[in-house]
This record gives C-alpha cells, sequence and structure tokens, in this order.
C-alpha cells in the first residue's frame, strides 16, 4: 500500500446478497493487500458474528463494526461477544455502535424510541461490563484483558457530542465533507476529560469507472434509497440541500419512484459524500475527504456496471 496520511480500509456489506464466506474472502484479500482495516455493517446479518468470522481467518489487520445496531442487543452480550472478538483477533478489535432508523426497525417490531439516550445508556453499560463492573457471582464478568475502543455513529451535531462525551472516536456516514468538521468540532467540545486520541472514521460509498457519468449515476442511485430515510435528509438538509430534500420527501411519499429520486439527487451532493470516477479520481477525492478530518477512510464499495462482490475485488486492488 503507498504511504498515506490517513488509514484506509473497507466497510463490507450485509445489506447485500453477500454469504459470510464472499465477506471473509474478501477481508482476507484486504489483508493480503495491506490495508490498515475492514469493518462490517449490520443489515441481514449480525455484525459481530460477520466480524469474528473474519478474525479466526486473519493475522494483522484492524477489525470493527461500521455499525452494530444497539437496538438488537443487551448491552451485556454486546461487551461479551466483543471480549470474544477481541481475545480471538489479539486486541484487533474495535466497536462501532449506532440508533439505525426508527422506520425501519419498527417493521422488525423493535421499539426504537429515544434513540440517542439509549446509545448513551447502551455505551455506558458495555463500558463497565468490559471493565468488570457489572454484575455479581457468576454473571460478574472478567475485566476485558484488551482495549476495545468504541466508535458512535453520529450524523448531527447531538449525536456526535454523545461521540466526544462517552466514545472514543466518530463513525459518521454520508455526511457531505463540507459539514464533517461541525460534527468533529462538537464531538471534541464535549470531551469530560482529556483523550489519548479521538479518531473520526468516515465510510464513504464508492464508485469506481473510467466512465464518470456511469458513476455520478449510480452514486445518485444508490443515495437515492438513503434519501428515504429521514435521517439522512436531516442531516443533507442541514448541509445546505433543503430544496433537493423537500424535493425528495415527496417523491417518496408519493410514488416512490427510486429512478426519479435518483435524479434528484444533487450532483454536488454526490461529489461530497462519494467517492466517484477513475481510480486516480477516487484516490484524489479520498485527500479531500482527509483533510475535512477524517483519519480513517472506508472504503463502501457499490457497483457501477458489474456484480457488488466483484466490484469489491476491483476496488480493493485499484485503490490500494
Amino acid at each position: 500500500m503507498t504511504k498515506k496520511n490517513y488509514s484506509l480500509g473497507v466497510v463490507l456489506s450485509t445489506v447485500t446478497d453477500n454469504s459470510v464466506s464472499d465477506i471473509v474472502k474478501m477481508a482476507t484479500l484486504a489483508e493480503k493487500l495491506g490495508y490498515d482495516s475492514v469493518y462490517v455493517n449490520e443489515g441481514r446479518m449480525d455484525a459481530l458474528a460477520c466480524v469474528q468470522a473474519i478474525a479466526e481467518k486473519t493475522r494483522n489487520i484492524t477489525l470493527g463494526t461500521n455499525i452494530a445496531n444497539i437496538h438488537y442487543r443487551h448491552p451485556f452480550l454486546t461487551a461479551a461477544t466483543s471480549k470474544i472478538i477481541a481475545e480471538i483477533s489479539k486486541g484487533r478489535f474495535s466497536l462501532g455502535l449506532g440508533i439505525s432508523h426508527r422506520g425501519l426497525l419498527e417493521k422488525l417490531d423493535v421499539n426504537a424510541q429515544n434513540g440517542r439516550k439509549k446509545l448513551e445508556e447502551h455505551t455506558a453499560f458495555i463500558k463497565l461490563t468490559l471493565a468488570g463492573a457489572v454484575g455479581e457471582g457468576f454473571l460478574k464478568p472478567r475485566k476485558s484483558p484488551f482495549k476495545i475502543p468504541i466508535y458512535l455513529a453520529g450524523n448531527t451535531v447531538e449525536s456526535a457530542s454523545i461521540a466526544g462525551a462517552i466514545g472514543d472516536g466518530l463513525m459518521p456516514y454520508l455526511t457531505p465533507r463540507e459539514h464533517l468538521s461541525i460534527l468533529i468540532d462538537a464531538a471534541r467540545s464535549a470531551f469530560t476529560e482529556p483523550k489519548e486520541s479521538f479518531n473520526c472514521i468516515l465510510s464513504i460509498p464508492t464508485f469506481i469507472s473510467d466512465d464518470i457519468l456511469a458513476a455520478i449515476s449510480a452514486a445518485r442511485y444508490n443515495l437515492a434509497f438513503f434519501a428515504q430515510l429521514p435521517n439522512y435528509r436531516r442531516q443533507w438538509r442541514r448541509a445546505g440541500y433543503g430544496a433537493a430534500m423537500k424535493q425528495l420527501q415527496t417523491i417518496w411519499t408519493t410514488n416512490g419512484d427510486r429512478h426519479k429520486a435518483a435524479a434528484a439527487i444533487p450532483k454536488e451532493l454526490v461529489e461530497q459524500v462519494c467517492l466517484v470516477g477513475s481510480p486516480k479520481d477516487c484516490k484524489a477525492q479520498m485527500e479531500y475527504f482527509y483533510n475535512a478530518g477524517a483519519e480513517e477512510i472506508l472504503l463502501a464499495v457499490s457497483p457501477v456496471d458489474t456484480d457488488r462482490l466483484s466490484a469489491t475485488e476491483e476496488a480493493l486492488t485499484l485503490l490500494v
């Protein structure tokens, strides 16, 4: 890997039809190519279980969740599983946590009310459990022999402040890079005591193609999906895309036509939240995100004119 100012990793998706073996294959490829880290998001599969599978097949690469959903697990179990992964990986594991989206979770009969408050409480309980400071008798866990950094998702100033107050770092997603410093400043302003380090880990939708128009079209279609979720529209509205968000909300609440929604995604928003174009273009754009405050960049690869697995393998090879 070419020497960079920032750490470079990849986030592997469970929001697709990828199998666990597919995910492990891409993770081991990333390690072989010299990437700094590999993370797993949480959609159709258990992110922690996937990371555990990766831990058993890798030796050096940093591992983590980006992100694990706090509503799916009791914090005691989150901490217990994290300790297992940290032990298997000999301390290479970082835990990324977030609150997901209320509308999606309610379809699973999950109560996602008061998400920020629950995130704060969940994280605090995990920290106590990792320190061996909860429970009693046979339910009292031993202290984790490894430091497990906890990163919190934060796309708003309010959530970023929670990350700064009790976390080891911030994990935003789809944050326009010109807005990123606002979140980082909010997190750092919330420190209750000095921290040895506080990193911003940013996963970035990545669309590689020498056909720039095709790459932008694929990126717009991808962002259109996220535009149906109020959390992301709110973030983009606060970053200055109010008119487009009003139009997108109308499209999703009337006919739900994703192609029309894609056409309403501003090109400037694509450039602010994605890596698009040739490998050379994408590498140059990474520097912009680093300069905006992202200390660790994760490639969240989506296909332009191929399948996701092939696109991920190609991106890993071309962007190292």
